[in-house]
């Protein structure tokens, strides 16, 4: 099926999510309240969570960003639709008028660990045919996002995945899967879909621990000790499930940068910028969608990295409301050229 909506005649590569979009309503407190208590938040501030902000640094780096999600109708769903429009995004997914788009309720008391609150809307109330109307073209990158792969739209996860195939030298595009730290909750189907349909996997260091735990895959983590060992650990654990995923793999380790295999070669450190972080929320979505944006421009995934690593630099230490703002490429580029 064609999507008008892509537009006709010469195509850029695209970077096209199907990962869910809400919005985050971030509350600081002292603590969080037990049942029955009471808290007084300081400066609540509404931002675009999820998948927004893979799109969101994509199109920093100048390159067309679509969503292939659900928007829904309401007060939550027209703040996404203008944060959109406001950074160049287009939602190019299906469109429901029976709901609103869901919101999450973040709880920050300083602590390491916060507290969500969900209320799911239109986002997750898709079916099997989600994505039918997807048909990515010549050099697109299709990203996937562990937040999609729990509820009612996995099912057009699945179908997407299947009509994809086995064999990525058989696509015009590149999938790549974010699984985010809901990993451990996707059922064993959905996720042996992902495996077999090897897409590129960028994950930080618990997500990628996660995956080989589930999948089996030998590591060990008692080398890890501080002051040393992380080197060692870091190439078993990409070496180990590199192997097992047969698909290429980025694993990222906040300032220390990235560590990168690609399937039967060896596992390479792409080095970070240690910067001064003020973020409070993950930095992951930016460089995944640094990432993304640079493999739709034809670079290889090393040279994707190395640019994904500088951008996430810089966003760490400009973060609004502890969310990190992902640059614009010519700055990621000349910290990269130094």
């Amino acid at each position: 099926m064609l999507d008008l909506r892509r537009g006709i005649g010469t195509h850029h590569p695209s970077v096209i999510s199907l990962g869910q979009v809400w919005v985050d309503i971030m509350m600081n407190v002292d603590a969080v309240p037990p049942q029955g208590g009471f808290a007084v938040a300081d400066h609540p501030k509404p931002a675009i969570g999820g998948s927004y902000r893979v799109l969101e640094a994509a199109s920093r780096m100048g390159v067309q960003s679509e969503h292939a999600g659900i928007l829904g109708n309401g007060l939550w769903a027209n703040f996404i639709r203008q944060s959109f429009q406001d950074n160049g995004i287009n939602h190019i997914g299906q469109d429901r008028l029976d709901e609103d788009s869901g919101f999450r309720v973040v709880l920050s008391s300083g602590e390491p660990k916060k507290t969500f609150i969900a209320s799911y809307g239109a986002e997750a109330h898709g079916g099997v045919d989600t994505f039918d109307m997807l048909e990515p073209q010549d050099h697109d990158v299709v990203h996937i996002s562990g937040n999609t792969l729990m509820d009612h739209t996995a099912a057009g996860v699945d179908g997407f995945l299947l009509r994809a195939g086995t064999d990525p030298t058989k696509r015009d595009y590149a999938l790549v899967i974010n699984p985010t730290n809901t990993l451990r909750l996707v059922n064993d189907h959905m996720l042996e879909d992902l495996v077999l349909a090897r897409p590129i996997w960028s994950c930080n260091r618990q997500e990628a621990t996660t995956l080989a735990e589930r999948l089996g895959a030998p590591i060990d983590d008692s080398k890890v000790t501080i002051g040393g060992g992380l080197d060692d650990f870091m190439h078993q654990l990409c070496d180990g499930l590199g192997h097992t995923l047969r698909a290429p793999l980025v694993v990222r380790v906040g300032s220390l940068g990235a560590w990168v295999r690609e399937p039967g070669g060896e596992t390479v450190h792409i080095p970070g910028f240690p910067t001064k972080a003020v973020h409070t929320r993950s930095a992951g979505g930016c460089h995944t969608g640094v990432m993304c944006a640079m493999l739709a421009e034809g670079r290889d995934l090393t040279d994707a990295v190395k640019l994904a690593n500088a951008a996430t630099s810089i966003a760490i230490t400009r973060s609004i409301n502890g969310v990190p703002q992902c640059p614009e490429y010519d700055e990621a580029a000349a910290l990269l050229q130094g």
